[in-house]
């Protein structure tokens, strides 16, 4: 009677949903009255209404080992079986609650919701060797609404929003777990997972080795430590190499730290990068745009890429795609610095339109005066039209040609205005100087007249000679 009082008190407090005070009063009516399958039962129940899932279950597998025929008991055992992720013990308790009442409705749909999750798990397994990651964390979504306490699932989909670089929801689900169950490996080794693939590897390794702690034989926390400590070692042995000036090292070091792990990409991002730079230092500037566009491939954030792949397409004079880049950069560090970097290739670009004097005349661009006065006596004389009297007409049409942009390129190169004025890449006309109206030959009397020049004379088709005076 006593012990009825107690359970009376607790279905009370049930019915109030005060769960902790119906757990209270079950214990003092299995305390009084321990072979009463009921009470477990309704403590089994109260234990679920508070999420204690695996609990619950003792209380449920004490009821029935008490009374077999205890229906109730079987359905609440199955459904922590559920809720736990283990389907298909959930399916033989459902399975007997049947033969004890076949017409029970409730264990006619536990069962078929047993059944859904044992069929999302196998699909998820074979989506998880196929690497198809979303749809594995799709299928555990799917199996948690059925199965909202099983860790195994929640860990899977851990790993695998992990695996789709979403690191704040893979360590959420992680915390959680880790919050309950502080010495959970599979837990532990996703946060490390995580902390890895965002290149932060010391960290990582910390949560790999605790994993181990745990559990000595976790192989993918084994693996994915073997492989952080190589990166780590690999990749800092490559940087010591190029701070060196070792170039040739610091590439083969990088080239075997990208070979490790190739899901790790921020990290491998870097590689590349560093390897790009390693490649521009050794003037492979190809290679180096390569390198540094399969670093922004991995990571399309990585600010250092795109600057380093801008300043190799400034060297190799592929201005536009150097525009391109430092547009990209300033869009997302508006700088000072990156603002000049843009404006710089802008105006380079601006100056590839244009024609190239100095590759006109032949010289570099810090030619002096004296070697451009020397250049335009050399083209000039090279491509007068008188020299090329005899040849065909389209020959003469192209030195005509050639000999007007050698006027042209001296007429802008000895004047220093006009020079720092085209070096700079503003616009001619601004100083009137109409191209259009622009006579060579003009040009090449004023340089050659006078006390000690000398002039060019034509004897027949195809004949010259010098009369120097």
């Amino acid at each position: 009677r006593e012990a009825e009082a107690f359970k009376e008190q607790g279905n009370a407090y049930y019915a109030k949903k005060d769960y902790n005070e119906a757990f209270n009063y079950y214990t003092k009516a299995i305390d009084t009255c321990p072979n009463n399958a009921s009470y477990y039962g309704n403590r089994a129940a109260t234990l679920m209404m508070l999420g204690k899932f695996r609990e619950a279950l003792e209380d449920a597998q004490q009821s029935v080992r008490l009374d077999d025929s205890f229906v109730r008991g079987h359905l609440r055992e199955g459904k922590c079986h559920l809720s736990l992720g283990n389907a298909m013990a959930a399916s033989r308790c459902f399975q007997r609650v049947l033969e004890l009442d076949h017409k029970n409705t409730q264990a006619q749909q536990e069962l078929k919701n047993a059944a859904t999750v044992l069929e999302y798990e196998k699909i998820a397994e074979v989506d998880f060797e196929k690497r198809d990651f979303r749809k594995v964390v799709f299928c555990m979504d799917r199996a948690l609404e059925f199965a909202p306490a099983c860790h195994r699932f929640k860990i899977l989909k851990a790993e695998c929003l992990a695996l789709l670089g979403r690191y704040p929801e893979a360590q959420s689900v992680a915390s959680d777990i880790l919050r309950m169950d502080s010495t959970n490996a599979d837990a532990l080794y996703v946060r490390g997972l995580c902390l890895y693939y965002e290149d932060c590897i010391e960290k990582a390794v910390q949560f790999f080795v605790q994993a181990l702690r745990m559990a000595p034989d976790h192989e993918k926390a084994c693996l994915a430590c073997r492989n952080a400590k190589a990166l780590k070692a690999k990749k800092e042995d490559g940087n010591k190499a190029f701070k060196k000036g070792n170039y040739k090292l610091a590439y083969e070091l990088y080239t075997e730290a990208l070979a490790i792990d190739p899901n790790n990409i921020k990290t491998n991002a870097k590689l590349y990068c560093n390897r790009g730079t390693v490649n521009s230092k050794l003037r492979k500037l190809e290679e180096a745009i390569e390198d540094c566009t399969k670093a922004v491939q991995l990571d399309d954030t990585y600010i250092k890429a795109y600057l380093r792949r801008a300043q190799c397409y400034m060297d190799t004079e592929q201005y536009e795609d150097a525009v391109r880049d430092y547009e990209k950069v300033y869009q997302t560090e508006k700088t000072k610095e990156h603002k000049q970097l843009l404006k710089n290739a802008q105006v380079e670009l601006k100056k590839s339109k244009r024609k190239d004097y100095y590759k006109i005349l032949g010289v570099n661009k810090n030619a002096s005066e004296d070697e451009i006065k020397k250049a335009y006596r050399k083209r000039a004389l090279m491509h007068h039209p008188d020299r090329h009297s005899g040849a065909s007409a389209e020959v003469q049409k192209e030195e005509e040609k050639k000999f007007k942009e050698v006027g042209e390129a001296f007429t802008i190169l000895s004047d220093p205005k006009k020079k720092a004025r085209y070096d700079s890449g503003q616009d001619l006309e601004e100083d009137g100087l109409n191209m259009g109206e622009f006579d060579p030959n003009n040009i090449f009397k004023a340089f050659f007249s006078g006390p000690g020049g000398f002039s060019f004379e034509a004897s027949g088709p195809g004949n010259f000679f010098f009369q120097f005076g």
